[in-house]
């Protein structure tokens, strides 16, 4: 799923842990900014574990590209921090034993010096599937209150299903509030 990507428009980069669900929330944000996706959704399409980056232009007021980076990449995101307006980064809402390493990623990216005035949209995708730990404890957990506190960017958190398509309208007001950033 590679599209025409960068020259045009502003980048936005999308990160987060492998299987949380970022392909398929390109995808849903893909159909929701054509003409007649706001229509319905309809059935999840099949998606594979991005290995690499993908780009997808989606046209938001302007035309904007999403670079999504596999989760497998997080060693070397860092390389892709100067070449974006804006981040996306994705939590597995269902997973409670990934939010160490999702925590620590989040950190790495917020302290980065490329993306101190990078406004940054934090996703808790999954809210559609069953976990023992209810959102507010994996908030608490992860410390967002005092995240959003401390960072120099300015900071949005969504809750999502992409599955579904609970809250992507969340997402698609943030992209409209960032598409000045050139």
């Amino acid at each position: 799923m590679v599209m025409a990507g960068g020259g045009g428009g502003s980048t936005y980069l999308l990160l987060g842990g492998s299987g949380a669900g970022k392909t398929l929330l390109v995808k849903r944000l893909q159909k929701l900014s054509s003409k007649d996706g706001a229509k319905d959704l309809g059935e999840p399409p099949a998606t594979l574990p991005t290995v690499g980056t993908n780009l997808t232009d989606l046209q938001i007021r302007k035309k904007i590209t999403i670079r999504e980076l596999g989760g497998c990449m997080g060693p070397i995101w860092s390389s892709y921090y100067s070449d974006c307006c804006c981040v996306l980064y994705m939590i597995d809402a269902a997973k409670p034993t990934q939010i160490s390493s999702s925590c620590i990623q989040l950190l790495s990216l917020l302290s980065a010096e490329q993306l101190a005035s990078v406004p940054v949209l934090i996703i808790f995708n999954k809210i559609d599937l069953p976990c023992y730990m209810s959102l507010v404890e994996m908030k608490s957990l992860f410390r967002i209150q005092d995240i959003i506190a401390c960072a120099k960017q300015p900071i949005t958190v969504v809750e999502t299903s992409a599955r579904d398509g609970n809250g992507l309208s969340n997402v698609m007001q943030w992209f409209h509030s960032t598409t000045q950033c050139d």
